[in-house]
């Protein structure tokens, strides 16, 4: 019998490159090193504003709640924790009667956990430019290894980030784990496309004009050649509904949005 250990490295993809795993995390930071100061920008050109009805409809499906503590991991400039502190507010203030004015406390609050600094930097220089102060907190911490305690939060988001994780299930494992037991789930990611006239159309315009107007834009196409490979490594709806449930989540499921372009997955800790 041979009790030879496998000393290979593990590895991991970075695109359509096979990389050691432990380098893809400083790879990937180097993105968006490179693209953080026109993240924003570069997805309202990418997708032609439609990322706004997206997220739009992210927030529909969560429908925050006044008292609610948000985890969003890879939120680094804010977008989803702003627009879901706006959605509380306004069923805070619902509920409080015309000329309520609730309090901060009141409505809970966001945590906003990114690995990139340079992301995270951009975030809370557009919290302060809206005069956003209170209830936010900016970590820099890993989706894989969350610097939080146990069951500290009822919602976990994770919005086009969860496909740029080394290890996909590690991450999954971390949302149930500070999760509190009836917390859920919500991950919004670029998807598979499910019809296949749209994902002719969808592969040539991602291949062939997303580079280019990284590289115009952004001024690093090399980047934006990597988003695009990066969605079309990602598992498809429901191999990751199936991982999700993996990771100990249950009642997983799925929308999609555009025809799969993007779709959004729900689940709960029970």
């Amino acid at each position: 019998m041979d009790n030879t250990r496998d000393s290979s490295p593990e590895t991991t993809h970075f695109g359509f490159r096979t990389v050691p795993a432990e380098e893809k995390v400083s790879m990937v930071n180097a993105v968006f090193d490179s693209v953080a100061s026109r993240y924003d920008l570069m997805n309202d050109l990418m997708s032609g504003g439609i990322h706004r009805l997206w997220k739009a409809r992210f927030i529909d499906w969560i429908d925050p709640r006044p008292g609610m503590l948000l985890l969003d991991v890879a939120g680094g400039t804010g977008d989803i924790a702003f627009r879901f502190l706006d959605r509380q507010a306004a069923k805070a203030a619902k509920l409080a009667g015309a000329d309520g004015s609730p309090e901060v406390g009141a409505l809970g609050g966001v945590t906003i956990c990114d690995l990139n600094a340079g992301m995270l930097e951009v975030g809370r220089n557009r919290a302060i430019d809206q005069g956003r102060v209170a209830g936010l907190e900016w970590v820099c911490g890993d989706a894989e290894a969350l610097p939080f305690p146990d069951r500290s939060f009822d919602v976990y988001t994770i919005a086009f980030g969860l496909r740029n994780v080394t290890r996909i299930d590690a991450a999954l494992k971390e949302a149930h784990r500070v999760l509190k037991p009836g917390g859920r789930f919500m991950c919004l990611e670029f998807s598979r496309v499910v019809l296949p006239v749209l994902r002719e159309l969808y592969d040539r315009y991602s291949f062939a004009v997303l580079p280019r107007m990284g590289r115009i834009v952004a001024g690093d196409g090399d980047a934006y050649q990597y988003l695009v490979e990066s969605i079309r490594r990602f598992p498809p709806q429901e191999e990751l509904s199936r991982r999700i449930a993996a990771a100990g989540l249950s009642q997983a499921k799925h929308r999609n949005l555009s025809g799969g372009i993007a779709a959004m997955h729900s689940a709960w800790r029970t």
